[in-house]
């Protein structure tokens, strides 16, 4: 989909196609489809989260929400317009839902689920359809009869017309072929960045850059691959005072092969999406420059291919990080922590940050944990953690649940070789002591202002869900883009 824009008219002065009504509760009986409602239950349509029916010659199309939260709201404004695709129609046009008369919240959501469940990736496709909407007209009346406050309703639909376009910027690089995105690409994409937004600012570091700044576990991982290693750091630099300064480090592993520790070759495929983390970080710079929030925030992304051949790291090996600690090697595949340990380290030199926040798509015990939908939090202290949660599960719609380190498990990292190994002694327990070799990473100044985010599950499905397509879904953007709103504001954590 190419636009939403909101229209200061009702509903029935708004030309379009079809016209797009969520039924919230099971309540037939509201003002956008009472006059429906015996069609619908012939229809058999009941209203439930997510349900679709269209009715042709209404020229309306019907999805269920369970409730008017922002999250059933988004995800109910996302399936009415997957349903639409391959219809035809051009021009839809809805109504606006909030929860409160002077909370905008709904609407923003509903902003976002429209543009998210308008995403399609044809790139690779010989023929490409153009029987999908192209614009959505929304109006001033709205669900409950409220009056709207049009300034802030438009810049509702504004904020979330930036945060579902980033999303949908990080889905397009997240699913671009491994071939086709290198670590160089991820440099051009921050480059283009950069030229578009006046604010935004990049630094590139190449191969011997990163020698001499002692970043042997990140070269390490690179070492067998046809395409160098770089580190991006893109900046953003608000033109007034900043009320804060954020730190965001992600994995951009273009692709992993797993090394020498070769994965199965059903696990090798979708790794392509092993590049979400860093790609994460692209879009919130995009989102913050955007929308021009007083906040300092700097984007550290190591883009690196973790390939076999020759010149490949080997288990057994023991690498020196940034800091100085060496690390055994016992499998090439737990990759991902080798590239933040030196990306982490490098960070903190660079930037003294009010707060630091990691994006990796780490370990695959995180979505055996959690399971595919749910992103791992974990730091610490409290403080970091809680802000992240509390912008995912209460404000942005991505599900996000706090796991616990553990002293006991941090002995299970324990070398007899080196300072620490880069895979724990078990089999238990693998996204924390990933996330506790991390914090091995993080200095004194940091500790309390670090939290590690781990999308491994959310990242990538192969399947819908909710406003998520096939494919990547751009998990991380809406949460810290959230998260840095809210910081922006002054508003106290949550």
């Amino acid at each position: 989909m190419k636009t939403i824009k909101f229209y200061e008219k009702l509903l029935n002065e708004i030309d379009a196609d079809i016209e797009i009504v969520i039924v919230v509760n099971k309540n037939f009986d509201q003002r956008f489809s009472d006059a429906e409602k015996e069609l619908l239950e012939e229809a058999g349509f009941v209203g439930e989260q997510d349900e679709t029916c269209l009715l042709a010659e209404k020229r309306k199309i019907f999805v269920g929400a369970d409730s008017i939260k922002s999250a059933d709201i988004r995800s109910a404004a996302a399936n009415a317009v997957r349903a639409l695709e391959g219809k035809g129609y051009k021009i839809a046009k809805m109504g606006s839902y909030m929860s409160h008369p002077t909370c905008t919240a709904t609407l923003r959501a509903q902003a976002e689920g429209l543009l998210l469940g308008g995403y399609r990736f044809d790139r690779y496709k010989s023929k490409k359809s153009d029987k999908h909407l192209h614009k959505v007209r929304i109006s001033l009346e709205e669900y409950n009869g409220y009056a709207l406050d049009i300034p802030a309703a438009q810049r509702a639909i504004d904020k979330g017309i930036v945060s579902a376009e980033a999303t949908n910027f990080v889905r397009d690089i997240v699913n671009t072929a491994p071939d086709d995105c290198t670590p160089e690409t991820m440099v051009q994409i921050a480059r283009e960045l950069a030229d578009k937004e006046v604010h935004l600012n990049v630094e590139v570091l190449d191969t011997k850059a990163m020698k001499k700044e002692g970043m042997n576990a990140l070269l390490a991982v690179a070492r067998a691959s046809r395409h160098e290693p770089r580190l991006i750091h893109l900046s953003y630099i608000p033109k007034e005072k900043p009320v804060a300064t954020v730190s965001l480090v992600g994995k951009g592993l273009t692709y992993d092969s797993g090394g020498l520790s070769l994965k199965p070759a059903d696990y090798m495929v979708t790794m392509k999406a092993d590049k979400s983390g860093g790609s994460a970080v692209l879009g919130i710079l995009k989102a913050v420059a955007e929308l021009h929030l007083p906040i300092e925030v700097h984007g550290f992304i190591g883009a690196v291919e973790n390939m076999i051949g020759g010149d490949a790291y080997k288990p057994d090996d023991v690498l020196k990080a940034k800091n100085g600690k060496t690390i055994e090697v016992r499998n090439t595949d737990a990759e991902g922590r080798l590239v933040l340990a030196d990306v982490l380290c490098y960070a903190q030199e660079k930037v003294k940050a009010d707060y630091l926040f990691d994006f990796a798509t780490l370990t695959g015990a995180c979505v055996v944990g959690v399971g595919q939908y749910t992103s791992g939090v974990m730091g610490f202290a409290a403080e970091p953690t809680n802000r992240v949660l509390y912008a995912a599960n209460t404000l942005a719609g991505e599900m996000a649940t706090k796991l616990d380190f553990n002293r006991f498990l941090r002995k299970t990292l324990k070398s007899e070789i080196a300072d620490i190994c880069n895979i724990s002694n078990t089999r238990y327990g693998g996204a924390i002591t990933a996330g506790m070799f991390l914090g091995e990473f993080i200095d004194e100044e940091h500790k309390e202002k670090w939290a590690h985010i781990d999308i491994a599950g959310p990242a990538f499905v192969e399947h819908p869900w909710g406003e998520n397509p096939h494919g990547a879904s751009g998990a991380g953007v809406r949460m810290m883009t959230r998260l840095l709103e809210k910081l922006a504001r002054g508003d106290a954590h949550k």
